[in-house]
């Protein structure tokens, strides 16, 4: 016996139920990265005679988090699995409520001296694992939510939610950038966003416990048949003798079995490392489909704006306002992305994508130098980004079965995220820091390229049917 996903009758309910939970749980992952350098100037001590020691402290404490994400990935995964996306979906909401709610509180090193990074580092592990938990089971549960010839569409969604709740957090950020003024900001004014995305996380969860479940797990009461009425008959007619059988007999001992019966014998329940065992290419594949796309992403959606005010001198408020206008188109192109890809197919999105990168990295990072041309490069990455964000969710869940989809997707996925897209924003600053800005853009680039020989290889699976 084995899992399957269960018809949805509801798919567009289905749908508001995954993005603005979704849309939480990203509210409170991207706060701290447009908040980074408030947070450098209060949690961590000042590095002598240079000035980004913090900022390169506060994103090694970002990386750490999306290394927690490959095994929030394996357990949430199998938690989705074994138990059922909405479970995991649920659990994955309350941690990330409570790791904000403790970001929020973290003291100053001031006040608190190394208790300070250490209660950061903790918050952001629960986050980390809050996040990679919640990649691997929204994925399952928007691609099986979705109705035939629509999974590309539904996969969309995951990203239109996430940069919703991205766009929240950064449009929060300038609004309080712009109103408080520094003094403000680094005393408590970068505390708010994270006060306040312990809250959403409630309303999250209540939303949450009311979807549909789309993996059934087959039980005999669900899978015997009964008629809708039963006949019976007027009277019984009894044989004159009954024959009774020798009590003597000795009959065979019942095997325990507390969970089925031959006839319907218990679930199939996952271990935690199946898919890796029995799916190790699909593993693999799933690690080269998104190592260029999670760079770009965390590069043109999160890492950009600090990009340009160490680089080309942006203003930061100048940064986050192109940055949260950026958002707001990105957020607005993934669903076409998602139509296209269901009538032209998974491939040419993401070979348009991956060799759009390659080739258009360079110049779009070296463009950046003014409000404007942040924000026309940024517009235009997000373009080609779309390729990439719109259907992976898709991608993905069409790669496995659904008794391991979950955990099969979420541990690679998490662990080249962690690799690739969680230390994106170190290794720009990083560069910068040894005098060699211009290094980043070219590893963008090679990485994009390297991705795309992958696309070109991949099996296109827009039209098949969901394998169970």
């Amino acid at each position: 016996m084995t899992h399957t996903t269960a018809p949805v009758r509801r798919p567009v309910r289905q749908l508001l139920a995954a993005s603005v939970g979704n849309a939480v749980e990203w509210y409170d992952w991207y706060a701290y990265t447009f908040l980074a350098t408030y947070i450098a100037a209060q949690v961590f001590p000042g590095g002598t005679g240079n000035s980004l020691v913090p900022l390169l402290s506060t994103f090694a404490v970002f990386a750490v988090g999306f290394f927690m994400r490959p095994v929030g990935g394996l357990l949430m995964g199998a938690v989705a699995d074994r138990h059922g996306r909405r479970a995991a979906l649920t659990v994955t909401i309350l941690l990330m409520g409570g790791s904000s709610l403790l970001v929020g509180l973290t003291p100053t090193y001031a006040a608190a001296g190394t208790l300070a990074p250490v209660v950061l580092v903790a918050a952001r592990l629960l986050q980390g694992l809050s996040v990679g938990g919640e990649f691997a089971a929204s994925t399952t549960f928007l691609v099986e939510s979705a109705t035939p010839g629509r999974r590309g569409l539904f996969s969309s969604f995951q990203y239109v939610s996430t940069t919703a709740g991205q766009l929240t957090a950064s449009g929060l950020a300038a609004l309080l950038v712009g109103t408080l003024g520094e003094t403000s900001m680094n005393g408590w004014g970068w505390r708010v966003p994270f006060l306040l995305g312990a809250l959403l996380s409630l309303v999250g969860f209540w939303i949450r416990r009311g979807a549909h479940e789309t993996l059934a797990t087959a039980t005999p009461d669900a899978t015997a048949s009964y008629p809708d009425t039963v006949t019976v008959p007027d009277t019984v007619t009894l044989p004159d003798t009954v024959t009774v059988p020798d009590t003597t007999a000795t009959l065979p001992e019942a095997a325990p079995h507390p969970t089925g019966t031959r006839e319907h014998p218990a679930p199939d329940r996952p271990g935690l490392f199946d898919a890796l065992r029995q799916y190790p290419r699909q593993s693999l594949l799933i690690g080269g489909i998104t190592a260029g796309g999670t760079l770009a992403y965390y590069t043109w959606t999160s890492y950009l704006p600090t990009y340009a005010e160490l680089n080309a001198g942006v203003p930061k408020s100048d940064a986050l306002l192109a940055g949260t206008l950026a958002l707001a188109f990105f957020g607005l192109l993934q669903p076409v992305g998602g139509v296209l890809s269901d009538r032209w197919g998974r491939r040419p999105l993401l070979l348009f994508f991956g060799l759009g990168f390659a080739v258009l990295s360079v110049p779009l990072l070296r463009s950046v130098g003014s409000f404007w041309s942040l924000l026309a490069a940024q517009c235009a990455g997000m373009v080609l980004l779309t390729g990439f964000t719109a259907i992976s969710a898709a991608v993905n869940a069409e790669i496995f079965p659904a008794r391991v989809r979950a955990a099969g997707i979420g541990f690679p996925y998490s662990l080249t995220v962690a690799l690739f897209g969680g230390t994106a924003p170190y290794a720009g600053t990083l560069f910068t820091d040894l005098g060699q800005p211009g290094l980043f853009p070219w590893y963008v680039a090679a990485l994009c390229l390297v991705s795309s020989a992958v696309y070109a290889r991949l099996p296109e699976t827009a039209h098949r049917p969901l394998d169970h």
